[in-house]
């Protein structure tokens, strides 16, 4: 067999390797239109910042160790420009020499990944405007960092936020400009509103809620004009706005597309012509969770898709189970994490869920160093099953989401997190691990063991700052000093010692909501006053959680700019 595969980063080199490992006497051809394969895209902004100090370090698979290693006919700066289904043949031209010839396959791989979207405003196109997709991007960027002061980054995602964190620990002035009204937009915003906090603290300038509508050339430099009126001098302008799917040949070819242009694929894999396959950013694939069709660019699912395809046109009956959009990023020692829906995903599927929030130590409090993080699960309200969680924090973050992320892959509900057996020693965890702990509250929540209301509903109830017009008596059981530090207006303070021998101060002819900082002392307080005939509920989070819900409300992050 004949296999060609167009593209050569994640998913396409991954199918290589496999088809390889399978099929040691096939003709395996790989074409990249760069000048590498298999190299690190998600770590060219760390090459930028110069947290990786050298370009090979970026090189995975080098060429010539996928010549020695796989016998694969390695093609780079080759241009793949058509297919004729047909002749089952695709035209190439060589990016080097111009020259055009024909090339047949017995079975195609499309992995052409996905471009960056450059919007259509006013000097978008000028040369001190880039994105960032490849390692010539990269070499690009590395050199304009080493001569500049400031830097402009339209988007607040991934990549955006990366590239923040790396110019902004080179030294230089940096501005990200967002459309919407928080940072990472695919987080929930009350879980993310930390992260905008914590890039502010570290000197980066965040205009939310904003847009560019015009680059322009001054004396100086450039300046970002934004809809809201205010403009921004840089040295330099990067493009993070999103990606669009490369899929040309695709449609050129009469494959089938999605409405938002990822090539249709079915679970091996085969498009809609099963002598082609397609893998990576470029497809459209299902949803683990729902089996709703998505496109989520990520490189783990990436490369088990290529591994699929690979194994599927061998011979064997590999099956892309979905993707359920984990992911991590880093910013500054803090970290954000997201697996399965997050709630605003929920709510436009139109999907029934409930939620919890804890704020547990990453690991025991009495052992040095521990520091809080956020836990948010989105689970069934029927029968418990996860949906999705997200996790901020330091240490630790990534342990739990990927606890979240298998725990999702394996149908879970709620009532497994209570009882899964965690490493624990206490420099690493708890004997209740922040994972039992999210199982603990959400299952309580099932069992009716603590009813629960939300940040959200109070603030939509009462207004953004004010209790007065809520028919709620609502009750921080806190300390003293706790309370006079910062609360909830309109509450009344009875910290939960003092609670059984102050019943007669709660009113009986409407529902009490119990708080604390972060939920626990909430819950004592909501099952002591059940038990004493009080409708009573308990504000899930505490604290913490309503100034996070508040803050993302009122948009906070953007006044910094």
């Amino acid at each position: 067999m004949k296999l060609v595969i167009v593209g050569a980063v994640a998913g396409g080199a991954s199918a290589a390797a496999r088809a390889r490992r399978l099929d040691e006497s096939g003709e395996i051809v790989l074409f990249e239109r760069g000048e590498a394969p298999s190299f690190a895209n998600c770590g060219l902004p760390y090459y930028i910042g110069g947290v990786i100090p050298e370009r090979s370090d970026l090189l995975v698979a080098p060429e010539q160790r996928l010549i020695d290693r796989y016998r694969l006919d390695v093609r780079t700066r080759t241009e793949v420009t058509a297919i004729d289904r047909t002749r089952k043949t695709v035209s190439v031209r060589n990016l080097k020499t111009d020259e055009e010839y024909e090339e047949s396959y017995d079975k195609l791989i499309l992995s052409p990944g996905a471009s960056p979207l450059r919007p259509p405003i006013p000097g978008a196109d000028l040369p001190q405007v880039f994105t960032l997709r490849d390692l010539r991007d990269a070499d690009r960027l590395r050199e304009i960092v080493a001569n500049s002061r400031r830097a402009v980054i339209i988007g607040a995602g991934f990549i955006g936020l990366e590239m923040a964190e790396n110019l902004a620990r080179r030294g230089l002035q940096t501005t990200v400009v967002e459309l919407a009204d928080q940072v990472l937009p695919p987080w929930d915003a009350e879980m993310i509103a930390p992260i905008a906090t914590h890039l502010q603290e570290q000197g980066i300038k965040l205009q939310l809620s904003d847009a560019a509508e015009a680059i322009e050339p001054s004396e100086r430099g450039m300046t970002v004009r934004l809809r809201s009126g205010k403009s921004v001098p840089t040295d330099f302008i990067v493009m993070s706005v999103g990606v669009r799917p490369e899929n040309k040949l695709a449609v050129d070819a009469g494959l089938e597309v999605g409405p938002r242009g990822g090539i249709q694929v079915d679970e091996h894999m085969q498009t809609s012509d099963h002598d082609i396959y397609a893998v990576g950013d470029a497809v459209e694939v299902r949803h683990f969770v729902d089996g709703s069709a998505v496109q989520i660019p990520l490189g783990g699912p990436a490369n088990r898709q290529g591994r699929i395809a690979a194994d599927h046109m061998a011979g064997r009956d590999s099956r892309y189970r979905g993707t359920q959009g984990t992911a991590i990023v880093g910013m500054f020692e803090m970290t954000a994490a997201m697996t399965g829906f997050s709630e605003k995903a929920l709510l436009a599927a139109e999907l029934p869920y409930e939620k919890i929030y804890v704020h547990p130590g990453n690991h025991a409090s009495y052992y040095p160093g521990a520091q809080a993080m956020s836990i948010k699960l989105l689970f069934n309200p029927q029968d418990g099953k996860i949906l999705g969680g997200q996790v901020v924090g330091r240490d630790g973050v990534d342990k739990r989401i990927d606890v979240l992320a298998v725990a999702i892959q394996a149908g879970m509900t709620v009532d497994d997190l209570e009882e899964m057996e965690l490493a624990y020693a206490p420099q690493y965890g708890s004997a209740k691990d922040p994972i039992n702990m999210a199982g603990f509250v959400a299952a309580g929540v099932l069992r009716g063991d603590q009813p629960i209301v939300h940040a959200a509903e109070l603030l939509s109830d009462v207004g953004e700052n004010s209790l007065s017009d809520s028919g709620s008596f609502v009750l921080d059981v806190r300390s003293p000093e706790e309370f006079e530090a910062g609360h909830i207006d309109g509450a009344v303070n009875i910290s939960v010692e003092q609670l059984r021998d102050s019943l007669n101060q709660l009113p009986r002819d409407r529902q009490v909501i119990a708080y604390c900082q972060v939920g626990q002392r909430g819950y004592l307080a909501t099952r002591l006053l059940a038990q004493h005939g009080f409708d009573v509920a308990n504000l899930s989070g505490g604290f913490t959680t309503y100034e996070a819900v508040a803050r993302s409300r009122t948009q906070e992050p953007a006044a910094i700019s």
